[in-house]
């Protein structure tokens, strides 16, 4: 099976692309500013915005399957017409499509979140998943749609925060919870994904569910660092607009892969 990984250069991109080598496919992965770096992937540049280019880039290297992983913070045009662009492309040529989505999408509520629950943004960034989302269903139906969360594993953005919050250099939310997942374990569900015919939406996160806060403090505790620096507040007291309690039902897909989502204090124990 030919693989291709848009935004193999990102954090799950990587792994996507490394667990895909490793598996003995063939995997073309797509960068935009560094490098990927993995060897035996076959490395492409690619600005997602540019739909003419996706589309060509596409055609040319025509896989089975398409991983999309793009996405920038504060940039609607990569996350959600960058999305849409690949979509299309992916269609065009017959391509499984595995688009990668966010727990971000959703507000917040004391429930958790079952795999198809409608998106409720509270700010652009969760607005612009929620957008790709709408555009790839338009596009493809068959689509499946990974609804993650944070992510870890050796150099995650994640870790690497809650470091600098017991450092003191950063601040951690206790009135944020989030479903934490390894970085292998998603790649490996995203590569089954894409050898299945999986529609739709799915929740693919752990089972435990953390503030950022207690991950910081599990993190203290795996590295044994000092916790009693730990830097906290709430996303209220200092009027940030973020998602509050987004805990992801993941149900569904412990029963569908055979990939098993570790949890947070197995990961870190």
């Amino acid at each position: 099976m030919r693989v291709f990984v848009v935004g193999g250069s990102g954090f799950l991109g990587r792994e996507v692309c490394r667990r895909g080598v490793d598996a003995g496919l063939s995997v073309v992965g797509t960068f935009h500013g560094s490098e990927i770096g993995v060897p035996g992937v076959a490395a492409r540049r690619l600005d997602v915005t540019d739909r003419s280019a996706v589309r060509a880039l596409v055609a040319e290297v025509r896989p089975d399957a398409v991983v999309a992983t793009p996405y920038r913070y504060d940039d609607w045009t990569v996350t959600a017409d960058g999305a849409a662009h690949v979509a299309l492309a992916a269609a065009e040529v017959g391509a499984r499509l595995v688009h990668l989505s966010s727990d971000a999408l959703h507000g917040g509520r004391p429930l958790p979140y079952a795999d198809d629950d409608p998106p409720s943004p509270v700010n652009a960034y969760g607005a612009a998943k929620a957008a790709a989302e709408t555009a790839v269903r338009a596009i493809d139906p068959g689509a499946a749609l990974v609804r993650t969360s944070l992510i870890l594993g050796e150099g995650s953005k994640q870790v690497q925060l809650c470091r600098d919050a017991l450092a003191g250099r950063a601040v951690l939310f206790t009135d944020e919870v989030r479903c934490p997942v390894d970085v292998m374990d998603l790649a490996d569900a995203v590569l089954e994904l894409a050898d299945s015919s999986y529609a739709g939406l799915l929740n693919v996160a752990g089972p435990d569910a953390v503030s950022r806060a207690d991950l910081g403090l599990l993190v203290a505790e795996r590295f044994g660092l000092d916790a009693t620096g730990l830097k906290t507040t709430t996303a209220a007291a200092v009027g940030v607009i973020r998602p509050s309690d987004v805990r992801l039902d993941s149900g569904r897909a412990a029963g569908l892969l055979r990939t098993r989502l570790r949890g947070v204090r197995e990961l870190l124990a």
